[in-house]
């Protein structure tokens, strides 16, 4: 398999959407673009698992109360650390309803604790509201690290797609001004991590990919980041010296830039674990029933956060 061959799975996929093509989503309302969003994942993701606790929660944020939801598969769980998770959806759709089943999924695999912060979302809330919101939500957290019944003794700031964006960024930062507990590493699954569209992989995928360049062109409009701002463009900003894990997709267009931050970030000496889901596409983790092969690539990247977590790990 090249790196431009799709796995049977995300071919018969991509054929499917290009026979039923959905208007691009600069041409229909914020809302319905949404709704499009939620319906898709409903019927392309699997059921949520069940667990013992999945409790909506309320965050302090910078322009008032953030809805949050926490997920264990435990009741009495012990100190640890919590996986602080951020959707995607181009800062513009998503929400805790469209990653609800995998963040089930997450927190049932790994054992660990899940809080997703259900952030503002432009255009209503252009940058940067967004930043601001996750990293309020992860210092909440570290002042009042007993407030789920439990002790929290670590961050982990975790996201697909513009949700990597807001871990990598909500990492730097904590680096910049520490809080009372480490962030323990940071898990970006197919990251959009700025840096522009000039990269191979843009040119490459931009068409026909499922994430297209003209639907990316809109969420930067609606998002309305300045260009080379690291809280945005975060490719350029401060690597923070935690441990990262950096999942992306062979067809994805956000690829290379997201292989050029994790060479920054080797390079300034960061521990670096990379994985690469060759012949898939963006957005995988809540395509996990119509592309059964992401269950595999799902499952690849719990075995790594696992290891970096292990005793002994940097």
């Amino acid at each position: 398999m090249t790196d431009a061959t799709p796995r049977p799975d995300v071919a018969a996929f991509l054929a499917y959407l290009s026979e039923n093509a959905a208007p691009p989503l600069s041409a229909v309302p914020i809302e319905a673009a949404r709704l499009m969003m939620r319906a898709n994942c409903a019927v392309a993701d699997l059921p949520p698992l069940p667990l013992a606790r999945v409790q909506d929660w309320s965050v302090p944020g910078p322009a008032g109360p953030l809805a949050a939801r926490l997920y264990d598969r435990r009741l009495d769980r012990m100190s640890g650390p919590l996986v602080l998770f951020f959707h995607g959806g181009g800062f513009v759709i998503g929400d805790l309803g469209t990653h609800h089943s995998f963040c089930t999924w997450l927190a049932d695999t790994l054992d660990l604790p899940v809080l997703a912060i259900d952030y503002r979302l432009a255009p209503e809330h252009p940058f940067p509201a967004a930043v601001d919101d996750a990293e309020a939500a992860a210092r909440w957290i570290a002042g009042a690290s007993d407030v789920f019944g439990f002790r929290v003794t670590g961050l982990i700031p975790c996201g697909d797609s513009a949700g990597g964006n807001l871990a990598i960024v909500t990492s730097q930062q904590l680096a910049l001004r520490p809080v009372a507990i480490p962030v323990q590493a940071c898990w970006a699954l197919y990251p959009y991590v700025g840096g522009g569209t000039d990269w191979p992989s843009h040119r490459a995928f931009g068409n026909g990919y499922f994430l297209a360049a003209e639907d990316m062109a809109w969420f930067d409009a609606q998002y309305r980041a300045p260009s080379g701002d690291p809280r945005h463009d975060c490719v350029y900003g401060p690597v923070p010296p935690v441990p990262l894990l950096v999942h992306t997709a062979g067809l994805d267009p956000l690829r290379d830039a997201a292989r050029a931050y994790a060479d920054r970030a080797e390079r300034a000496g960061a521990p670096v674990h990379r994985i690469e889901a060759a012949g898939m596409i963006h957005g995988f983790v809540h395509f996990r029933q119509a592309l059964p092969s992401a269950q595999q690539d799902c499952a690849a990247f719990a075995e790594a956060a696992r290891a970096m977590l292990a005793p002994g790990q940097p």
